[in-house]
């Protein structure tokens, strides 16, 4: 059989493909077609491709095929589900709680049901894992009561206590302390019993709890204790405040010991601040003015720790204490007038 003769690609000769057309009408009809429609471009190099055969068709030509198709189907839908449901839920920001004070954050694992949330006396069923040694916390199922007991004065009471506060019935929760490079705890709150807001108390309720609280904080600083104490101070003063004006005279105490225990914290800054609410009510308070002084001469503000102690001995010449500290800031000062004059004298002579 005589085959047509093929032109390479690109090659134009008007003679061979008027013989081609005349020889081959019809096939080169359809030639003429396909290169008319062919766009002016530089000659390039066709890959051929080869191409699966189509699903649709091999299953025309074997209904069973049909079925093995679905089952297929099904099969990759099962695994697909299963892949799904088996990847975690993404944490929402709802699932974390950053307490306040910024002491610890709170990541729910099991969110509790209801809305009630345990309060000043509510008697709680817990579930405590993974607490460091020596903490004060037993591992395992323990019954804790909301402001009361002496599981509150150490650091991971009162951070249990601020966490169970934030807490539903039924939940279970991980908490990483700030700055705390160890795993984080689990703690879960089985149960409570109902309790009260600080706001729902009598007047007479608050003093009373107050006056509990002050007498701890009391013993734990005699102890040698001064973190303990001035958790104990703080939580009084937080029952104070919400009494009516002109407020509970228990105030002026309770600041002026909070401020002795945050000097021994190395809380100066603090110490200064609790002194100022002190002398708010009572301006010659003497043991404010000396600690207030004291907080000033480590904050290295020397006059107004100058003038602080001098108004105590004004007072108490004898006082001993504020003798010293008045010596250690003149003292203090001088060094500092001395540094100052030397580099005086370095830069202009």
């Amino acid at each position: 059989m005589e085959t047509p003769p093929v032109n390479p690609v690109g090659e134009k000769d008007p003679s061979q493909l008027q013989r081609q057309w005349e020889k081959y009408p019809q096939k080169n009809l359809d030639s003429t077609t396909q290169i008319g429609q062919q766009p002016q471009e530089p000659p390039i190099e066709v890959l051929e491709l080869k191409v699966s055969p189509d699903p649709a068709s091999q299953i025309l030509e074997n209904p069973q095929g049909t079925d093995k198709l679905a089952a297929g189907l099904e099969e990759d839908a099962d695994k697909s589900h299963r892949s799904a449901s088996e990847m975690p839920e993404p944490l929402q920001a709802s699932d974390l709680w950053h307490c306040p004070d910024g002491s610890f954050v709170k990541k729910i694992i099991i969110r509790g049901h209801g809305l009630d949330k345990p309060k000043l006396g509510s008697r709680c069923r817990v579930l405590a894992f993974g607490f460091p040694f020596g903490s004060g916390l037993p591992e395992g199922w323990t019954e804790l009561t909301m402001g009361l007991g002496p599981w509150r004065e150490e650091t991971w009471g009162e951070i249990i206590e601020k966490c169970l506060e934030s807490m539903c019935q039924g939940e279970e929760a991980e908490l990483q302390l700030s700055g705390h490079s160890g795993p984080p705890v689990r703690l879960t709150l089985a149960s409570f019993t109902q309790g009260q807001d600080s706001w729902e108390l009598e007047a007479s309720e608050k003093e009373s709890l107050a006056r509990q609280e002050r007498a701890r904080g009391t013993e734990l600083f005699r102890a040698g204790n001064p973190e303990g104490a001035a958790r104990c101070y703080g939580r009084a003063l937080r029952l104070l405040l919400t009494l009516p004006p002109p407020g509970s005279p228990e105030r002026t105490v309770l600041h002026a010991n909070l401020a002795a225990c945050q000097l021994l914290l190395g809380q100066p800054h603090l110490a200064a601040q609790s002194c100022d609410r002190v002398l708010e009510r009572e301006p010659g308070h003497l043991k404010a003015l000396y600690r207030r002084g004291v907080a000033q001469a480590a904050l290295g503000n020397l006059e107004k720790a100058t003038a602080d102690l001098k108004r105590v001995l004004a007072v108490d010449p004898k006082n001993r204490a504020a003798q010293e500290e008045l010596g250690k800031v003149i003292f203090q000062g001088k060094k500092q007038d001395a540094g100052l004059a030397q580099g005086l004298r370095k830069m202009f002579g």
